[in-house]
């Protein structure tokens, strides 16, 4: 048995009424494997009867709690609710559709206890259809370790296990969720990724189409800009910037050939036009990365912020308690 002190088990829920039954069943079977154990069930704007039925489990078993979202925000919005609401120590993620199996959280804490912060399944054999879930999906997360570093095999995967610290300085926004391993690495998280069971969906359809994997490219170029520039956005600007000025004196350079050496006169091509506005895109892009060191200097000190983490501390002293009150 893990030894993992409290666990909490968060699951998103959206429209699962035929599920949830399964789902208590299943998680009720995984318990007596598990130390001290709450089970986070995040009603997400359901519109069928998913919010009764887990108020009628909440009232049967207080080990399960329920969040009620006041309108559906997704996936990601709900685990972040979540987490900011949870009391364990580890902090378990899986999906309540009935594809991921609650058997395996066992296995993910003991992984846990080897040293390791984050700990991914990976649904090797994955129960999805090969052509519009499983191929789209291995070129993304192949896509993904490319680009952020991180090398996992199953980014989907939402069965996945946290030690809490690894995720206090994480915030989710859009469909963010899947990447928090990457989150957790910039913290200095150790990662870990083992095989986990993938069932086929027993009841209704996936929230998910196509149009996820626009969304998860544009928040992979969220997740790049702010790992390597959102201490330094200069870099990024002041790049742009750079290759703008550039164009825009090779163009005009090109323009003065044409005329003194061909006879073109600078009305006779769009060349002069096209140096001036790259000039203005340049100088617009240096003054858009100066305004954004001048926010990301206001965003650090205004939230007391640092741009490192300190995994532990030795022979310092204790942080001096908060004084409330005025002193006298």
């Amino acid at each position: 048995m893990p030894s993992c002190s409290m666990i909490s088990l968060i699951i998103p829920v959206y429209n699962e009424e035929e599920s949830l039954p399964g789902l208590f069943d299943a998680i009720e079977k995984a318990a007596a494997e598990l130390p001290e154990l709450e089970v986070i069930l995040v009603d997400d704007g359901s519109s069928d009867n998913s919010g009764a039925l887990l108020a009628a489990q909440a009232r049967k078993d207080p080990r399960f709690k329920v969040l009620r979202l006041a309108v559906n925000r997704g996936q990601t919005a709900a685990i972040q609710a979540g987490i900011d609401h949870a009391s364990g120590e580890t902090l378990v993620f899986m999906d309540s559709d009935l594809q991921n199996d609650p058997a395996d959280i066992p296995r993910l804490l003991e992984k846990i206890d080897e040293g390791y912060d984050v700990v991914s399944g990976w649904r090797k054999e994955r129960k999805d259809n090969p052509v519009k879930r499983n191929f789209p999906s291995r070129v993304a997360n192949a896509l993904i370790s490319g680009i952020s570093g991180v090398r996992l095999h199953d980014y989907g995967c939402t069965l996945k296990a946290y030690r809490k610290r690894a995720l206090e300085n994480v915030r989710l926004y859009g469909e963010m969720h899947r990447f928090i391993p990457i989150y957790a690495t910039w913290q200095g998280a150790k990662v870990a990724e083992i095989p986990v069971t993938h069932h086929a969906r027993q009841h209704g359809q996936s929230k998910y189409g196509l149009e996820r994997i626009f969304k998860v490219l544009l928040d992979l170029l969220v997740v790049k800009f702010l790992s390597g520039y959102l201490t330094k956005p200069i870099y990024v600007f002041g790049g742009f910037g750079f290759l703008a000025f550039f164009l825009s004196f090779i163009s005009l350079l090109w323009a003065f050939v044409l005329k003194f050496f061909f006879a073109t006169s600078l009305i006779q091509t769009p060349l002069p036009l096209f140096a001036g506005l790259c000039f203005l895109l340049g100088c617009m892009c240096i003054l858009m990365g100066l305004l954004a060191e001048v926010m990301s200097r206001t965003y650090f000190e205004s939230q007391k912020g640092r741009p490192y983490s300190i995994r532990e501390k030795i022979n310092f002293p204790p942080p001096a308690p908060e004084q409330d009150g005025c002193a006298e």
